[in-house]
Formats: structure tokens, C-alpha cells, sequence
């Protein structure tokens, strides 16, 4: 009788990928397929800039963890661990322990129920960012507003020493560090 948990396993970050191919080919090598159920990496669409062109990429949304169901013994806990780039199971006291349906739950949704790409750069209000592009390029100004679906920054810009509101595009200005 087959027994299938959700359990979460922490992988290298950047890794999960190819994690998740390593623990299918494993169980398939070993001939115990019927063990694994379903692995999904939760991924969100984003999109950047790159030398002034739009690109949508595909980025992790739990960093260094795969999600698998399983029917987990002794054998394939050890066989999986021992996986190049996976850390471990996360449970109590050392042992994997399953996630709950609740957690789990949330999890799925978020991959049955993809959101649409956001911008790969969130900014935050009063944050200082440098305008890239347009009339006021090279012109630094301080975050009012950060507009997410219509990917739009309201910006005050201080010119001749006067503040004045601007609107602009969130890929036509860079995060000061």
C-alpha cells in the first residue's frame, strides 16, 4: 500500500531544477517510479531589461526547494539525500517530515494558478533610483508610487530645486546602491 506525502527538500539555490531531473531519473534507475508521484519547482514569470530589449525569465519561487510526493522509506530518503546539490528533507529531529495540506495547498496553487510576469526589480516608496532614459536621464529622483500592473513609477524629481512629479516606466530608471 502506497502511502504518498508532499515533503520538501532543500536544494543548492539555483539548483532546483536540475534537482528535480536527478530525483526522476533516480527513481526511474532504480526501478521504483511507483514511489514517486509528482515534483514540481514553483517558478513565477519575470521580466527584465536587457541592453534595452524586454526578456521574460523564469525564476524560482521557493530559492533552493523542491516540492515531491512521495511514498518516502528509509532507502529513498538516504538515495535522494545523497543527490549532488540536495541539502536535506526538511522535518523535525532530523527526519523528513510531511508537509501539511494546508501549506502544501498553497504551494500548488501558486503553480496551477500562475500570475501573470512581473517585473524582475520591485521598487519601494521613498526609495532613490536614478532615471536612465527620456528628458530627465541622469536626473535622480525618490520613488511616490510603483504602479506593478502598468509597470509605471511615480517619481518627484528635483529640478532647478523644485520638486516635480514625474511618470515614468520602471525600465527607465536604475536602483541607486
Amino acid at each position: 500500500m502506497n502511502t504518498y506525502k508532499w515533503y520538501a527538500i532543500q536544494t543548492y539555490a539555483g539548483s532546483e531544477m536540475a534537482v528535480k531531473r536527478a530525483i526522476e531519473n533516480l527513481v526511474k534507475d532504480n526501478g521504483i517510479e511507483e514511489q514517486l508521484k509528482e515534483i514540481v519547482v514553483p517558478t513565477e514569470d519575470v521580466i527584465e531589461f536587457k541592453n534595452g530589449k524586454e526578456k521574460i525569465t523564469e525564476r524560482s519561487l521557493y530559492s533552493g526547494y523542491v516540492f515531491a510526493l512521495l511514498d518516502l522509506n528509509t532507502e529513498l530518503w538516504h538515495k535522494i539525500q545523497s543527490l549532488p546539490k540536495v541539502g536535506r528533507f526538511i522535518g523535525e529531529s532530523k527526519k523528513p517530515t510531511p508537509l501539511t495540506e494546508k501549506d502544501i495547498n498553497l504551494i500548488l496553487e501558486k503553480v496551477r494558478n500562475r500570475a501573470a510576469p512581473k517585473p524582475k526589480i520591485s521598487f519601494e516608496e521613498g526609495e532613490n533610483v536614478r532615471i536612465t532614459e527620456g528628458p530627465f536621464a541622469n536626473f535622480t529622483a525618490i520613488v511616490e508610487e510603483y504602479d506593478m500592473v502598468r509597470g509605471l513609477l511615480k517619481l518627484n524629481v528635483s529640478i532647478f530645486g523644485r520638486s516635480t512629479p514625474v511618470e515614468i516606466l520602471y525600465s527607465q530608471v536604475e536602483k541607486i546602491i
